[in-house]
């Protein structure tokens, strides 16, 4: 391998941590090193035969000195909830974390989820970020590049009044059961608990507006949410997961970032499970951007498999969304080892740090 290959150790092999295994090892800028389990009959097996591909020569381990002793330049979280205790440790060893779960600009954490140590979750990691000189950085599809194609879209606008980003796609491909229990997902639709939940686990939206009002340079009263819920016309059972006739199969959220009562910047989440729900959404199967303003622009940002990808195989169809959602942290890997230490977002990150790379 090129001595100038980046060393990254990958915590986790979820449905998005699968997908990466693969991912870093045919990346031109990375090296895998190492992968961290949180399940016990994962240590010692080979990463390769962990996630269905070849031998990688890659063991995975489960203590987060095994991560300090193989000295990576990065760590790779692709679980589905944060392990702040695991990323200080790390950080102040002065190894950079790139992460997938429910970080973009740290608002939500430091606001919904209370640290052991009772200070903000920002302020504990930016602290070990300066003891270690090292980088931690979130992104993903959305949150993370969604966001930046709603920024850049705005490059050749005068006079915005409003820019809405908007994920309409169907989630049923996203075979993440902690997740969808997590949201409410197979609850009465009727449950008084699910606004809660689906604001806790969605709050990082929040950080998304406050992303793209960074960029702007908009200074947001507040952050607003609110929800329409879609009630299973029926029971609907997906195989990896169940929802009884009158349970939550979709939803349509909004984050409105507010200036003066007026809407500014928005994420709007449109998702279903099962398009069987009362109500229904027409869903796009991309992402949107809407600017209002001199001139206004609507754009759609669909993705398709590569020529001859075989689409038979329902997990085959979900490694697109895995790929698309774990790339933009790939990617930014070279960019996030050379920027300054402590926590920073895309705003931060040069260009290069959003584009792909070339197989040649």
């Amino acid at each position: 391998m090129s001595s100038d290959k980046i060393r990254v150790f990958q915590v986790a092999t979820g449905n998005l941590g699968t997908e990466m295994i693969g991912r870093i090892q045919n990346h031109p800028d990375l090296e895998l090193v190492g992968l961290h389990c949180y399940t016990a009959d994962k240590i010692g097996r080979d990463a390769g035969e962990i996630v269905g591909i070849h031998p990688v020569g890659v063991t995975a381990t489960g203590t987060v000195e095994e991560i300090l002793a193989a000295q990576p330049d990065v760590l790779t979280f692709h679980g589905v909830f944060p392990d702040e205790n695991l990323y200080e440790k790390v950080l102040e060893a002065g190894i950079n974390v790139v992460t997938t779960a429910d970080w973009i600009t740290g608002f939500h954490r430091d606001n919904n989820w209370q640290h052991p140590s009772g200070r903000k979750v920002s302020e504990v990691l930016e602290s070990a970020c300066q003891r270690g000189k090292s980088t931690f950085y979130g992104t993903g599809m959305n949150p993370g590049l969604n966001q930046i194609l709603g920024i850049v879209h705005t490059a050749d606008v005068a006079d915005i009044q409003n820019v809405t980003v908007t994920e309409s796609v169907d989630v049923s491909c996203h075979h993440s059961v902690d997740t969808w229990k997590a949201v409410g997902y197979g609850r009465p639709v009727d449950d008084p608990t699910i606004p809660d939940s689906l604001y806790k686990y969605t709050a990082v939206f929040a950080d998304s507006v406050y992303l793209m009002a960074d960029a702007f340079g908009l200074e947001l009263d507040e952050v607003k949410f609110s929800y329409e819920l879609g009630a299973c016309t029926k029971d609907v059972d997906l195989g990896w997961y169940f929802m009884p006739k009158g349970s939550l199969g979709a939803n349509y959220i909004k984050y409105q970032g507010m200036v003066d009562g007026v809407p500014r910047i928005e994420n709007h989440l449109e998702w279903q499970m099962t398009p069987h729900t009362d109500p229904s959404w027409d869903i796009k199967a991309c992402y949107i951007t809407q600017v209002t303003g001199d001139p206004s622009v609507y754009s759609k940002h669909m993705i398709f498999p590569k020529p001859g990808f075989d689409l038979s195989k329902p997990e085959n169809f979900a490694s697109i969304g895995m790929t698309v959602t774990g790339l933009p942290a790939l990617n930014s890997i070279r960019s996030v080892v050379d920027a300054r230490p402590g926590i920073i977002t895309s705003a931060d990150l040069p260009l290069r740090a959003f584009a792909g790379r070339f197989s040649i």
